[in-house]
């Protein structure tokens, strides 16, 4: 009885559930995709000007999916797995 109540004891408790975890990869990927949308837009001569790089994808909508990413990750955070 006493080896049984011990390793109940001993096992190990992971701060955030299952839930929380999903949402932190979510999260992951919204941030890494925000990133990989605003990579690019160079030139490979540096006298030459490339307009791409004021493209809208990589000023507006990369930035906000970034951002949409870390508001993932704060409710993931806060998220109770219990209910």
């Amino acid at each position: 009885m006493g080896e049984k109540k011990r390793k109940q004891e001993a096992k190990e408790n992971f701060v955030f559930g299952k839930k929380n975890y999903k949402f932190m990869f979510i999260g992951l990927a919204c941030i890494a995709i925000g990133f990989i949308l605003m990579s690019g837009g160079g030139s490979d001569d540096p006298n030459v000007f490339n307009p791409e790089i004021f493209h809208w994808r990589r000023i507006r909508l990369a930035p906000a999916i970034i951002l949409l990413g870390f508001g993932i990750e704060i409710y993931a955070i806060l998220l109770n797995p219990d209910k």
